[in-house]
């Protein structure tokens, strides 16, 4: 292992050096507001809908009313 202590990553946030207690963030704050755009959709993990999704939603439609 080296002799030099590891550096720790900028919060996402705000830039402010990460706290341990909250990491990756420097605050309750940061975490809270990174919370936020989650919740609210600001972030979004891109899907790529694949061919085998589409028709397996299409043949369930009219099964619901017995058809």
């Amino acid at each position: 292992m080296s002799d030099q202590p590891t550096t720790a990553k900028p919060c996402p946030i705000c830039g402010k050096p990460a706290d341990p207690k909250t990491r990756p963030f420097c605050s309750r704050r940061c975490a809270d507001v990174d919370l936020h755009r989650w919740l609210s959709g600001t972030y979004a993990v891109p899907a790529v809908e694949s061919e085998e999704d589409s028709v397996d939603e299409s043949e369930g439609e009219g099964e619901a009313d017995g058809r």
